[in-house]
């Protein structure tokens, strides 16, 4: 082919001359730079290929990162790896032989994704986000995604995401905001955990996390200072009273005194925040992750103990009445699993009391049938969101849709043993979820997620809408 015939494919004289065009009419300081940025916009941005490798989560178990390659960039993004651990039966990857098969599923992950994924995504639009997660999907028709992994997926549906987000030249947020069909954005309230029990802590504790929502900030800078005072002053406060060693941290960041009492955590809470000055500006949210200690019928409140004394072997009404007083005694607004993910009823019996947001996690996995079998029942009426346990980033969007149609609120979550992705902050603005939890303001993987969700806050400036006591209703528009 001569050089002629070669300018003539490509029709390079005609794009050159558009490119010098545009550099003269904009009256471009530096024409060269100019006419190569003019250049490399007007080439389709393609998939070239899919790189997997495994890392390690913040508990030090393997993960799945991917670099998702067009002709134009690199685009990096991680999940926690299949199976990371929760705390539940199902989850809890604690000793080395399930450590072993979890890198061992990661492994496969990562040659799959080297594989047939990357094949089927080469020569693909990142702008299609749907069109993509529709030819992951097809890869893997196994229950629950079994085959590639839904953490792996994600991983892959994510990196996407921010591909087609840069080809666009638009935040992520913004890109996920055009995705879910909306024009409006939205900070969330950050549902910060200070004291950490259940399976992610030694103390005594047995439910999950105590949180501190800041509804009453003006902003989300504010929220996080609201939250990071409150937090400081509670380990002050857990120092004087049981001295040093008991400011250790659990999986999530809370600190982790040797208490058993639900209402002893709640009211060192209330003492930071009284100490805090912030009395009437941040509301109670717990996080029970009952499912863990559901015994037949019943709930066993001591049992990480090994002294049991038999009188917090509790039945389900019980639990109810418990609840119920700690909605009337504290400015508690959020309780997460209250009942075991499989009893439907009593979930249905405390959520028509209206005591509070009840937010289904085990009850629901994220799973749009489980979803549609809650809202028809009534059996819960909150989401949280964990977008691994889907799959891809077009189906996390589908049930945040299905949830807030449903009028219900949406809390997007992080992963107790997550990366340090920052995606799910750009995930809750895009779709105006109203709640983020992340854990505490402490540990690199909770942290980043909080510090993307400021500079987010920073660049939309004026525009940018801090849910705040609007944190179960915003929508976006």
């Amino acid at each position: 082919m001569s050089v002629q015939e070669y300018l003539e494919k490509h029709l390079l004289p005609r794009k050159i001359e558009e490119a010098v065009n545009a550099a003269v009419r904009a009256k471009a300081d530096d024409p060269v730079l100019f006419i190569s940025t003019h250049m490399r916009r007007a080439a389709p941005t393609v998939i070239t290929r899919v790189c997997a490798r495994q890392i390690l989560d913040s508990r030090g178990a393997p993960a799945v990162e991917v670099d998702l390659h067009t002709n134009k960039a690199v685009h990096r993004a991680s999940a926690a790896g299949p199976g990371a651990p929760e705390g539940g039966a199902v989850d809890a990857v604690r000793d080395a032989e399930k450590r072993r098969l979890l890198a061992r599923a990661v492994a496969d992950a990562v040659l799959l994704i080297n594989g047939k994924v990357s094949e089927a995504l080469v020569g693909m639009d990142p702008q299609q986000q749907a069109q993509i997660d529709q030819a992951i999907m097809d890869l893997d028709k196994a229950h629950h995604k079994t085959e590639i992994g839904a953490n792996a997926m994600l991983a892959v549906s994510i990196a996407a995401c921010k591909a087609g987000s840069a080809e666009k030249e638009v935040p992520l947020y913004k890109h996920i905001a055009d995705l879910v069909g909306k024009s409006a954005t939205t900070l969330p309230v950050p549902a910060i955990t200070v004291i950490n029990g259940g399976t992610h802590a030694g103390n005594s504790l047995p439910i999950q996390e105590i949180m501190i929502l800041p509804v009453g900030a003006k902003n989300f800078e504010e929220a996080m200072q609201m939250g990071s005072e409150t937090y400081n002053h509670l380990k002050d406060i857990i120092w004087e009273k049981y001295g040093s060693d008991s400011c250790n941290i659990g999986d999530d960041g809370g600190f982790a005194p040797n208490i058993s009492s639900i209402t002893e955590g709640l009211d060192l809470v209330i003492a930071a925040i009284d100490r805090a000055g912030f009395n009437g500006r941040i509301k109670l949210a717990i996080d029970v992750a009952a499912t863990d200690f559901c015994v037949g019928k019943k709930y066993d409140l001591e049992f990480k103990s090994a002294k049991k004394s038999g009188q917090n072997f509790k039945t389900a009404d019980d639990m109810i009445e418990m609840y119920s007083h700690l909605c009337s005694e504290y400015p508690l607004v959020s309780i997460e699993q209250p009942f075991d993910k499989d009893d439907w009823e009593h979930s249905k019996k405390f959520t028509t009391l209206e005591l509070c947001q009840v937010v289904g996690d085990d009850l629901l996995m994220s799973d749009p049938e489980r979803i549609k079998r809650a809202v028809n029942e009534y059996t819960c009426d909150a989401l949280a969101l964990k977008a691994n346990q889907v799959g891809t980033v077009t189906e996390a969007i589908e049930v945040v849709k299905q949830a807030k149609d449903a009028h219900w609120g949406v809390v997007v979550s992080y992963r107790s043993g997550d990366t340090e992705d920052s995606f799910i902050s750009d995930l809750a603005v895009g779709a105006a979820a109203g709640q983020i939890k992340a854990g505490a303001p402490c540990r690199g993987e909770c942290i980043t997620k909080y510090n993307q969700l400021l500079r987010i806050e920073e660049e939309l400036g004026s525009e940018g809408v801090y849910a705040g006591e609007n944190w179960r209703t915003t929508t976006a528009s």
